[in-house]
Parts: C-alpha cells; structure tokens; sequence
C-alpha cells in the first residue's frame, strides 16, 4: 500500500472494534472499524468491478447511515482543501484505486439530513445535467437542491448547504484490488442525523439505530435500495 495508506490502516487498526464516537463534527480525520466492502452476493469488492458514474450504496460507520461509492471513471482533483460549517479546515486528498478515481461520501445532506430510504432517495449522483442542475456529474439533493462535487472532495457547487459532504476514507489493497473503509473526514453529521430520525430509524431496524458496522459492509445499486429515486 501506498505510505498514506498504510498510516491509515495502523490508525483504524487500534480503532477496530470500537463502538464509534458520537462527536461534534471534526475537520480531522475520524477512525473507526476498517471494514471491507463487499457486493451483494457476499464476495469481496474488486476495485476493478466499480461501474463508472453509476450510483451506489452502502452503510457505515453505523448500520443506519448510508454513504455513495462512486467511480468517477476518471482522476480527481489530486487535494481539495475544504471547510466545515464551523469552519474548521480540512484537506481532502483524493481516491483510490486506477486512477485514484474511486471516492465515497455520506448520502446525508448537509442541509436538511435528507438521505435514502428504503422508500424514497431524494439525493444521488447526477451525470447529466437538467433544468435545476446546472453541474454534471455532481451530488444532487432535490430538497433544496445543494449540489456537491465528488472530484473536489464534495465541495458545495450550488445550493444552500452550509458545508461539504463529509467524505467515507478508503483504502485500496493493490494485491488483492479490494476495498475498504476505515473512517471519515470532514463534518460529520450523525448527531444530528440521530437526533432527527432515531426512533425511525430504530423501528426500521429493530431498534438498532447506533449499532456500529464491523467486518464487511454490502455495496449495491442505489435502485436496488430504494424504491423511487427523485430526479429533478
């Protein structure tokens, strides 16, 4: 692995196993278990099997909290040097994987909590652009239309949220081409998140709302999530 990454594998390592903090958002890296990305099936995720451009899911740090996997299909922006609503600074430093063009995110907007359900997503990568998204291949949440760019680390392009999408820290395993998450970066929003929807999200779930992800984590389709995406 790369120098960067092996720092960050020692550093979610002691992490591992941890129930994960519920602290106010931090613009310094936040370490939780390192969890290893999987398909539907249950077979690890190769990096090479990312579809580009398409949208899709998975859960962490907790079970309720969803994040976009992304394939940009081309290189990011090599750092974005961002800030939180607090305004505290950050420096995002790209993807992994060929072309370090494989990214993740939190599927919680920063301005209103909209996120996807099983029902309903109101957010999702757009690759095109339409009447109210000026931007290609950004975030869109059709609540109040903020937009985010993935290659800029999810900096706000357009719209009224306060902050960056807080980004999902990968790592890449060059050998075996899999992919893992191991924390966060940039402003969290699960305070916030829990206290909104908690009791939901804990009948949805069997009353495990906090219930930390450890091992592995599925990645699927956003369609094969949610029943109705919102285009706008």
């Amino acid at each position: 692995m790369e120098r960067r990454q092996f720092l960050r594998v020692c550093a979610a390592s002691a992490a591992a196993g941890a129930t994960p903090a519920l602290a106010a958002p931090d613009a310094t890296p936040r370490f939780y278990a390192r969890v290893r990305l999987v398909d539907a099936g249950g077979a690890r995720l190769r990096a090479a099997t990312v579809p580009v451009r398409r949208n899709l899911l998975f859960h962490y740090p907790f079970a309720t909290t969803p994040c976009f996997l992304l394939n940009l299909g081309r290189p990011p922006k090599a750092s974005a040097r961002l800030r939180t609503a607090d305004q505290r600074a950050y420096e995002w430093q790209g993807g992994v994987g060929p072309q370090r063009a494989i990214v993740a995110y939190s599927a919680i907007c920063a301005h209103q909590l909209t996120y996807p359900t099983r029902d309903i997503s109101f957010i999702s990568f757009r690759g095109e652009r339409s009447a109210r998204n000026p931007h290609a291949d950004v975030i869109h949440c059709c609540s109040e239309h903020s937009q985010y760019d993935p290659a800029e680390g999810g900096r706000v392009v357009a719209g009224p949220a306060p902050q960056p999408l807080a980004a999902i820290l990968l790592e890449h395993d060059a050998r075996s081409d899999e992919l893992f998450a191991v924390g966060t970066l940039g402003g969290e929003m699960f305070n916030q998140f829990f206290a909104k929807f908690e009791f939901r999200l804990a009948l949805e779930n069997g009353g495990a709302a906090r219930r930390a992800v450890e091992g592995q984590a599925t990645v699927m389709p956003l369609e094969n999530y949610c029943r109705q995406q919102v285009q706008c």
